[in-house]
C-alpha cells in the first residue's frame, strides 16, 4: 500500500508557486532522501490539473503535507490523500 497525495493549484500558482518553491524543493529532498517519497510532480496543465506525489505511507504523506510550504502559503488550494493499491506486471 502506498499513498498519493494530489493537489489542486491555487488560481494563481504561476505567480506564488516560484516565490516558495526551495523551501518545498528542501522539503520534498529531505523525504525523498528519508526513503518515503518515491515521486513527484505535475501533470500536464499543472494551473489545471495539479499535481501528484507518491509516499510509503500515509504518515509520511500527512507529515508532508502538514508543513509544506506550497500548502502553507496558499500555493496550492487544497489537497487529498488516497491510499492506493500498487500492482505490478510481469
Amino acid at each position: 500500500m502506498k499513498c498519493v497525495v494530489l493537489y489542486d493549484s491555487a488560481p494563481d500558482v504561476l505567480t506564488t508557486a516560484p516565490l516558495h518553491f526551495p523551501a518545498h524543493k528542501a522539503r520534498l529532498d529531505d523525504f525523498h532522501s528519508r526513503g518515503v517519497l518515491l515521486m513527484v510532480g505535475t501533470f500536464a496543465n499543472p494551473v489545471e490539473e495539479g499535481s501528484m506525489a507518491i509516499f510509503t505511507t500515509r504518515e509520511a504523506a500527512e507529515e508532508f503535507v502538514k508543513d509544506d510550504p506550497f500548502v502553507v502559503n496558499g500555493v496550492v488550494r487544497s489537497w487529498t490523500i488516497r491510499e492506493w493499491n500498487e500492482i505490478l506486471t510481469p
